[in-house]
Formats: structure tokens, sequence, C-alpha cells
């Protein structure tokens, strides 16, 4: 065989298909950069791309058969490129870019997530209007999240006060939060 270097994209395709399935590599040289180059421009983001000529260089190895040499390969392999990016866009579009920085208070639902903030801020209006004494456990609890022990080690009183101060402080809460609707 001569160079790979010296042989047409259509003359290497052949070579590929009936001698040497290992010369794929040759075409990944060949095409690696600017197949990249489309898909980020289709894309807008690096990692997609990457991921697109990947993909694309994967169905056209297992595709190679179909390929046929009176077509010019660069018009196949950018197809098959073009297709790939299309399908991630469609794919990803639902998907909202977000700041790397921004982060949810947790993995679980985002209407969850707003439900409870919602609950806090109610519970933290209605706390501002109990005693003291009761503020104290409650807010620990239900603010902090921390448990009976913590409280009762925070506060230095008995676990059991802490559960009695709580319960009390939930009827005083739930008088003033519904007078407060």
């Amino acid at each position: 065989m001569q160079n790979p270097v010296q042989l047409s994209d259509e003359q290497l395709v052949e070579y590929i298909k009936k001698e040497d399935r290992e010369m794929f590599s040759e075409i990944i040289l060949r095409y690696q950069k600017k197949l990249f180059r489309y898909a980020n421009s289709l894309s807008k983001d690096g990692d997609r791309a990457a991921d697109i000529v990947q993909n694309s260089f994967i169905k056209a190895f297992v595709n190679l058969k179909s390929f046929e040499t009176e077509m010019k390969f660069s018009t196949w392999i950018y197809r098959i490129v073009h297709n790939e990016a299309i399908n991630e866009i469609k794919k990803n579009r639902q998907q909202v870019e977000m700041p790397e920085d921004f982060d949810l208070k947790s993995e679980g639902d985002v209407e969850i997530d707003f439900d409870q903030q919602e609950v806090v801020e109610k519970v933290r209006s209605c706390l501002e209007e109990i005693p003291v004494l009761y503020r104290e456990p409650v807010s620990l609890y239900f603010l902090e999240e921390k448990s009976y022990s913590e409280i009762a080690d925070i506060l230095r009183i008995p676990i059991g006060t802490v559960g009695t101060r709580i319960n009390r402080a939930k009827i005083f809460m739930k008088k003033i939060c519904q007078t407060k609707k």
C-alpha cells in the first residue's frame, strides 16, 4: 500500500473497507479538527461538540460499508456530524444553561424546594410573634434543622422540655399563622 497521506479520502475509505480497518485512524486525523470546529459552531459548547464528533466517528466507522465511493467522503462525514449535532441540540433544547456557581439546596424537586422556602418564610414571620421561650427551640428545630438532643445541648434543657416547648410553640404558631392568612 502506498502512503495513506497520499491517498484521497475516497481511496482511503476503499482501502479501509477492503484491507485494513485500523487505517480509520487516518480519517480521524484528517477530519477531527475540522469536524470539531463545525460541531462547535452548531452546538456552541466545546464539550458537546467533542461528544458529537466522537459519536459521528463511531457512526461513520460502523456504517463505512454503506459509503459509496462515487460520493465525496467529506460531504458524507459532515452530514453525519450535522445530524448528530441537530439531534443533540433538539435533545438539549429544554435544558436551561445555569451559571457554574449556581447551586440548589438539594438535588430534589425544585417545586418542593420552593414550597419548603415558602414554609420557612411563613414560620419566620410567625416566630417573631411567639415568646422567646418557645421561639428558641422551634427555630433551632425547623430553621436550623437541629435534633432534639442538639437543641437540648444548645439550650441546656432536658430533651423532654425541648419536645414540650416545640409542641407549645406549634400551638402558638398555628393560632398566629391562621390569623395572618
